[in-house]
């Protein structure tokens, strides 16, 4: 079956068959020993597909720009989850679908269904351009200058498969968002970041680089406060060009662009950046081109609700419903728990979002699903319709809605099972509704190791994935950060104020929470302005473990059945 290239009259796809060929070309070559293990896995990366801890089976990230998914695409991604993915998909923090556990000899066949849809996993891994994330609510959002969505699929197209975009010095994460007075699309813990602003009549981009999260925290350096939208490929092409250039190659652990600023400094950063912006003019320049974009269903705003507000239904919409500027439509947040979808829901979702909405869905960076256009009379309808198919949880992006990387069920560098601790924070959470209710705004991010694919340094309550000796054994633990997130001109990173053993880590949410209410907090600020020392009794006992106190359980990691070790292995998301 060949690629298809278009689904709908204006949403085109981003797969080559090329690209699958080359794929299934690379491994014959690998296999009868032409190609060495370090070039076959450089290769496989760059096209999506990572090794696990368990021999034979691998990651496979499908990219999705933007976190935009058609029906035809959901259709492909709950075939691969039905076939290969052990039943399920992942959305993760940066709006890619992932499957784990798929058989090496079926990695082939997966990405076919995947291309057949026109989803790639071309750089999706590797040293490359990774997916483009952008707000959910791009387009319909009230405080947004104009609508993003063209910008952010001209910028995915452009740069997928450049001549910088597979060989830069190590990956380049990038972003692009629109709404005034926040950062939903995350701009600020990004390599390459663009907001949308408005200078009169005039529409750009304020350019931003070099943030990240990890062992070095950087909150992304504005370049340029404002670029015209004609000129956007042109300063996306030119952070590309002075990163390709100036990189470390030498050290992976310093490659990433946030090390470069900091060894030439800003100053020097956005000298280059300019100079590589005028090389780039001198060349011809880069004429935008921006795809066409679906006509919004306007239509559909004067069909009339059927039945009553069901049961559990205001509960549900006093999280998940939000708003457009679009007047009598609403978009609605899908919670997953921490980020999971099955098959079957994924497949059931198709005629939903045909009936009800758009015709599509977008992903977002809480590992939830968005729905848009949906008229406002017809909430109730498809709330119900989300019931009966296990998606109509109450609490979308509040406290309860926890984030976790995948963790060491899968990934090779982690330390410990994050999602064993997010589904016990989960459960935690859901129970404790009067610390939810009080505590809007605040989020719990959990990661398995200090890469922070969790997003734990940015979160009202972060934990990260380690280890400490009991009793010269070894045993899990999480450190405990306070007081992150991303405002409208800075991410603030939460501040570490204790190491606690793993089966302590939901007291310690309950123990900080309780403190938050007793003290009036209303926001993350709460934690930042709290004294240390203060912050830190909070849970100075949870802390503390004597080798006489510690049982069997405190050796197991949360949602294991084994001994706790800690196993080192060569991280393929640090290649």
């Amino acid at each position: 079956m060949s690629v298809v290239e278009t689904f709908q009259p204006s949403r085109q796809g981003y797969a080559r068959q090329a690209d699958v060929d080359l794929f299934v070309a690379k491994l014959e070559a690998f296999e009868k020993g032409e190609l060495s293990p370090d070039d076959w896995r450089s290769f496989r990366l760059l096209n999506g597909v990572y090794g696990q801890r368990q021999d034979g089976v691998n990651m496979l990230r499908a990219k999705l720009p933007g976190g935009i998914v058609t029906p035809v695409q959901l259709e492909a991604l709950a075939e691969v989850a039905e076939k290969f993915g052990h039943g399920k998909g992942h959305i993760t923090t940066r709006q890619n679908v992932q499957y784990h556990f798929v058989p090496s000899a079926d990695v082939e066949q997966a990405l076919q269904l995947l291309a057949d849809a026109g989803i790639t996993t071309k750089e999706a891994c590797g040293h490359s351009v990774r997916n483009w994330t952008c707000c959910p609510f791009a387009g319909v959002a009230r405080d947004e200058p104009f609508d993003p969505t063209p910008y952010v699929e001209a910028l995915a197209r452009y740069l997928l498969r450049g001549p910088y975009s597979s060989t830069l010095p190590r990956k380049l994460k990038p972003s692009l968002g629109g709404c005034c007075g926040t950062d939903c699309s995350q701009a600020f813990i990004n390599d390459l970041g663009f907001l949308a602003r408005k200078r009169g009549d005039e529409i750009g981009f304020a350019v931003l680089a070099g943030g990240g999260l990890s062992t070095l925290r950087r909150s992304a350096l504005t370049v340029e406060e404002f670029v015209p939208v004609a000129e956007l490929l042109e300063a996306a092409d030119a952070v590309i060009r002075v990163f390709h250039r100036i990189g470390n190659r030498n050290n992976k652990a310093k490659a990433r662009l946030k090390w470069a600023i900091d060894k030439i400094g800003p100053e020097a950063f956005v000298a280059e950046y300019q100079a590589e912006r005028l090389k780039i003019k001198a060349e011809g320049g880069v004429k935008l081109e921006l795809p066409p974009q679906p006509e919004p269903p306007r239509r559909r705003a004067a069909l009339a609700q059927v039945g009553e507000k069901p049961e559990g239904y205001d509960a549900w919409a006093a999280d998940s419903v939000r708003p457009q500027k679009q007047a009598g439509f609403s978009s609605v947040v899908i919670r997953l728990i921490l980020g999971d979808i099955t098959a079957p829901q994924l497949r059931a979702l198709i005629p939903i979002i045909q009936q009800y909405g758009e015709g599509e869905l977008r992903t977002t960076n809480e590992q939830n699903l968005v729905l848009r256009f949906i008229p406002d009379a017809r909430l109730p309808a498809l709330y119900k319709e989300l019931s009966a198919i296990g998606l109509a949880l109450a609490g979308a992006n509040s406290l309860s809605d926890v984030t976790s990387c995948p963790g060491a069920s899968s990934c090779k560098l982690a330390v410990t099972a994050s999602r064993g601790l997010g589904a016990q924070l989960t459960a935690l959470l859901d129970r404790r509704q009067d610390l939810v209710a009080a505590a809007k705004g605040l989020d719990v991010k959990v990661s398995g190791c200090p890469h922070g694919c969790g997003q734990h340094y940015i979160a009202g309550i972060g934990f990260q994935g380690g280890m400490r000796k009991i009793a010269g054994k070894a045993a899990p633990q999480y450190l405990v950060y306070v007081g992150g997130g991303i405002g409208a001109d800075r991410a603030d990173f939460g501040r570490l104020i204790g190491k606690v053993p793993a089966r302590r880590a939901a007291a310690t949410v309950e123990r900080l929470l309780d403190f938050y209410v007793a003290e009036g907090g209303t926001g993350r600020d709460f934690w930042q302005k709290a004294p240390a020392d203060k912050l830190k009794a909070q849970i100075a006992d949870l802390e503390k473990l004597a080798d006489a106190d510690a049982t069997a359980d405190d050796f197991v990691d949360l949602g294991e059945t084994r001994s706790f070790e800690v196993v080192t292995m060569d991280g393929e998301c640090a290649s």
